[in-house]
């Protein structure tokens, strides 16, 4: 236990994986709970009155080794868990929401923070100390340091349920993603799906030692499945399959789950004085207000709509021509989608993958970054690893100064949840003078190595390396003082700004030209396939507009409305989802149940924040064409004003001093054809 409660004493402090016991992580936490709490009363029963230093700042740093410990344990319980950490999740969980509580309801400590708040305006504060103030002091505000006592501690019933709730939610949803498998003896089945899925499919078989082929809804596996396969009715037994996780009536069903979160939420918000859930969140966003992210929305959806059904009529069309289908069901989008970007730009992603391997890929990101930002990459070997797939790398800048310890964690596995995320094992801050630098990671599930094939992404997973690793150079290049003002920490519609503005490099001649080439010959992208990649960048882009605005949609429907009337959550999301639905509904299907990002993770009131995000990221690289997309000047005014800023500062006034002017949706409009 001893390594989880002190200062590691490894190279760049890095974490010491292969020394963590798994019965290490629960006294640990209740060791550096204690600690934390000792550290808040010293702060507390100082005699001296309160000062900005001796309380906000002693704040900010207070529970750090907790703060390590915590992203040690649920970063591993989301890239590498097990049935025992999950149990241990369940239990520390609790005990950090009550140690989180402790404080915000601690009124001796608020009234320290609230005397120099008072004070404010007569202290000479730096821009970033005003915003740590303002935070610390909304920190209390906005979780029931004013309410009375009976209502303290209902607020921390509530927070202990939320907890548990989000936890079980991510739970059920990945054992209903692990308990799924399409296994295949007939080979004609195949008919249509490429060789590496083939392969790949062939080798999993043979790891659970089974004849034939085994298909699962981990993504690497489920979207070439749905999107190649002849086999119409097997794409509707995936789809099907992955469209009813956690709505099935069984020990991982989600669906009372989802509703006491939405209940919970909105009960939280009016204990603390706001209308709803969506009102409280976006107090602390750039939208402000559940009736700005509604509009900017519903703008978006009268420009995308007309576009999504005419894109919708011609794919429909182009089904029946094909194979004789009047109407197209959801297990039919990927597929006609791909054969008609075939007919119409010749180009498909089996075509593609070849110029994508993994390891040209990551390295094309790493020299993006060098020819921006001047950073290095160089793999180590010397340090811990979670697992034997991660690479490690240590990150310099162009006078050789350590930057940030970088992790890549690129495949599925069993304990490891879907999707791609960026996280960090260690924050940035500077203290006693000491610039202590960040370590990174990047997660994804991408197509493993197979026996004669290396990793090879599809375009889409190209983008999905470059997104991640624009989060990840937010992480590396924080340079703030204060840790809860670092990498990431800034509001949430601002937080997609720097993964997506990385994706446009994935465009352009110029970047591919550094890492687009053929794993077998070494020969660079033909140019006629940038030119198609380009031009089918804008296609059926009405239609995933749409998708992402439904999204958006339903997540305002639970969170800005009064969520108690809800009894029914598959009929509540078929109201919700009625202006933006373009395929029949499929009974057996719920998205609510396993929609992670906002009832597992962090995107409740939030998910419009990806459309908000590319509407500055298009603007911001509208910027970098001009000058050019490798132009130094613009990069470093992105990098000084945005990536190394964190929250110090309001995201707009970041903006508008890195752009020259507010962001104009303009540039997305005229990028997705819209316009």
């Amino acid at each position: 236990m001893k390594i989880l409660t002190q200062h590691f004493d490894t190279k760049h402090n890095t974490a010491p994986f292969s020394q963590i016991k798994m019965e290490d992580y629960q006294p640990a936490f209740i060791e550096n709970i204690a600690a934390a709490k000792a550290e808040i009363d010293v702060i507390v029963n100082n005699p001296a009155a309160a000062t900005f230093e001796n309380t906000i700042v002693a704040l900010d740093f207070s529970g750090n080794e907790l703060d390590r410990l915590s992203s040690i344990f649920f970063n591993l319980n989301s890239a590498e868990t097990s049935d025992e950490m999950q149990k241990i999740a369940q239990d520390v969980s609790p005990l950090l929401t009550e140690f989180s509580n402790d404080i915000t309801l601690n009124e001796d400590l608020f009234k320290r923070v609230k005397a120099v708040y008072d004070q404010k305006d007569s202290l000479t504060l730096t821009t970033e100390q005003v915003t740590l103030l303002d935070k610390k002091f909304k920190g209390f505000s906005r979780n029931g340091a004013l309410l009375s006592e009976e209502k303290k501690l209902k607020l921390r019933e509530i927070d202990t349920q939320l907890a548990k709730l989000k936890l079980t939610f991510g739970e059920n949803v990945l054992a209903e993603t692990n308990n799924y498998q399409l296994h295949i003896t007939n080979e004609a089945d195949l008919k249509g799906l490429p060789e590496g899925t083939i392969e790949a499919a062939k080798s999993l078989a043979k790891s659970k030692e089974l004849e034939g082929w085994i298909f699962t809804l981990d993504f690497p596996s489920y979207i070439p499945f749905v999107t190649y396969a002849d086999n119409r009715e097997l794409r509707k037994e995936m789809a099907i399959a992955a469209g009813k996780k956690a709505f099935q009536n069984n020990e991982f069903d989600n669906q009372e789950i989802t509703l006491k979160i939405a209940k919970l939420r909105f009960e939280r918000a009016n204990l603390l004085g706001y209308t709803t859930h969506s009102h409280f969140v976006l107090e602390e966003r750039m939208a402000q207000n559940p009736d700005k992210v509604k509009s900017f929305l519903n703008d978006l959806l009268a420009k995308a709509k007309p576009a999504s059904q005419r894109e919708f009529a011609e794919l429909t069309a182009f089904a029946n021509d094909l194979d004789g289908i009047d109407h197209l069901e959801k297990w039919d989008g990927a597929y006609y989608s791909e054969k008609l970007k075939q007919k119409l730009f010749n180009l498909d992603d089996e075509k593609l993958k070849p110029y994508f391997q993994l390891e040209n890929v990551l390295n094309g990101a790493f020299t993006v970054a060098n020819k921006l930002f001047g950073l290095t990459f160089t793999e180590i070997f010397d340090i811990d690893k979670y697992h034997e797939e991660v690479t490690t790398y240590e990150v310099k800048d162009e006078f050789g100064e350590f930057v940030a310890i970088f992790y890549a964690d690129f495949f599925p596995r069993k304990g490891k949840r879907n999707g791609a995320w960026m996280t960090s094992f260690k924050s940035q801050y500077i203290k006693d003078g000491k610039n202590e630098r960040p370590h990174i990671s990047n997660v994804c599930n991408f197509t493993k190595p197979t026996e004669t094939k290396p990793s090879l992404l599809t375009f889409n997973e190209v983008t999905t390396l470059f997104h991640e690793f624009g989060h990840g150079l937010h992480g590396m290049l924080a340079n703030t003082t204060y840790p809860s003002l670092s990498g990431t920490s800034v509001y949430w519609d601002f937080v997609e700004l720097p993964s997506q503005v990385m994706e446009n490099w994935c465009y352009e001649p110029e970047a591919l030209a550094l890492f687009a080439k053929h794993y077998e010959t070494g020969e660079i992208i033909p140019q006629e396939y940038v030119e198609k990649i380009k031009e089918s960048a804008s296609f059926q882009e009405g239609m995933a507009t749409l998708r992402q605005i439904s999204f958006g949609l339903l997540d305002m429907a639970f969170h800005s409305n009064n969520p108690t009337e809800i009894t029914n959550i598959k009929a509540f999301e078929k109201t919700a989802f009625e202006g933006t639905t373009l395929y029949p509904d499929v009974a057996e299907n719920c998205m609510s149940v396993s929609f992670s990002h906002i009832f597992a993770g962090g995107y409740s009131s939030g998910y419009y924040s990806y459309k908000w995000a590319e509407v500055l990221d298009a603007d911001a690289f509208a910027y970098f064409q001009e000058k050019g997309i490798f132009n130094k000047e613009v990069a470093k005014k992105f990098k000084d004003n945005v990536l190394s800023k964190g929250g110090t500062e309001l995201p707009m006034e970041l903006y508008k001093r890195f752009r020259g002017q507010e962001p104009k949706p303009d540039a997305l409009l005229k990028r997705a054809g819209l316009i």
